[in-house]
C-alpha cells in the first residue's frame, strides 16, 4: 500500500528539523551502530509517522518534549500506541530530557526490548549474575 504523499512529505520534514534528543539518538541507531541493529528515522506506518522504528523488531521509539504532557495529547498519544501495538508494533517512549540526560538507561531500554532476557536476573554473591528462582 502506498504511503500517501503528504505522509512523506511530513516525514521530509520531521527529518530535517530533529530535536536535540532525536540528533543524539540517531546518531547511536543509525547505520546498524547499536547492536547491528537497522532502525529508520521519522518512518511513515499506517498514517503515524514514527520517531525511530526497527522493522525487523517490530519496534517503534518515540521521544516526547513536554507537550506530551498536556492531557489531549496524552490521549492522543495513548490511542496512537494502542492502535500500533494492535498492529503488532512494540512502542517504547521515552521523554527528550530522559534521552539526553540518562541515554545509557534509555539504550538499556532499547536493547531489552530488541533482546529480551530469557530469564530475569539477579545480583548474586559477590556480583555473580545468576537467574532469580
Amino acid at each position: 500500500m502506498a504511503v500517501p504523499s503528504t505522509i512523506l512529505d511530513k516525514a521530509r520534514v520531521l527529518r530535517a528539523n530533529q530535536t536535540d534528543a532525536e540528533s543524539l539518538l540517531w546518531g547511536i541507531l543509525r547505520g546498524r551502530r547499536f547492536c547491528g541493529v537497522k532502525f529508520r528515522r521519522q518512518h511513515p506506518v499506517g498514517g503515524f509517522i514514527l520517531d525511530f522504528y526497527c522493522h525487523d523488531s517490530l519496534l517503534a521509539i518515540e521521544l516526547d518534549g513536554g507537550g506530551h504532557a498536556a492531557e489531549e495529547q496524552r490521549a492522543y498519544d495513548d490511542e496512537r500506541t494502542r492502535a500500533l501495538e494492535a498492529a503488532g508494533i512494540r512502542v517504547l517512549r521515552f521523554w527528550n530530557n530522559d534521552v539526553i540526560s540518562n541515554t545509557d538507561t534509555v539504550l538499556a531500554a532499547v536493547y531489552e526490548a530488541l533482546f529480551p532476557s530469557p530469564l530475569p536476573l539477579s545480583p548474586g554473591a559477590r556480583g555473580e549474575i545468576k537467574p532469580s528462582p
